[in-house]
C-alpha cells in the first residue's frame, strides 16, 4: 500500500477538525460536503473505510507517533 506523506496527512487531519467545528456551528451544506470530501481522502490515504479509523491511522503515521503502540487500534 502506498503511504501518504506525513505533511499531507497532517493537513488532512487539520482540515477535517476545522470543518467538523464549522459544520457543528453553522451546519451549512458546503461545510458538510467539504468535510465528507476530506473524510473520503483520509480513508483512501490510510486504507481505511471509516473516518474514525482513518484519523487514528493518520495520526499513527505522523512523526513522533509511537510506532510500537497499537493499543488505540485494538479497541
Amino acid at each position: 500500500m502506498l503511504m501518504a506523506h506525513p505533511t499531507v496527512l497532517r493537513n488532512l487531519i487539520e482540515q477535517y477538525e476545522v470543518l467538523r467545528v464549522l459544520h457543528a456551528e453553522s451546519g451549512g451544506p458546503e461545510a458538510r460536503q467539504r468535510m465528507d470530501d476530506v473524510a473520503y481522502t483520509l480513508c483512501v490515504s490510510t486504507g481505511t473505510s471509516d473516518v474514525d479509523s482513518a484519523l487514528v491511522a493518520a495520526r499513527h503515521q505522523l512523526p513522533g507517533a509511537r510506532p510500537g503502540d497499537d493499543s488505540v487500534l485494538s479497541a
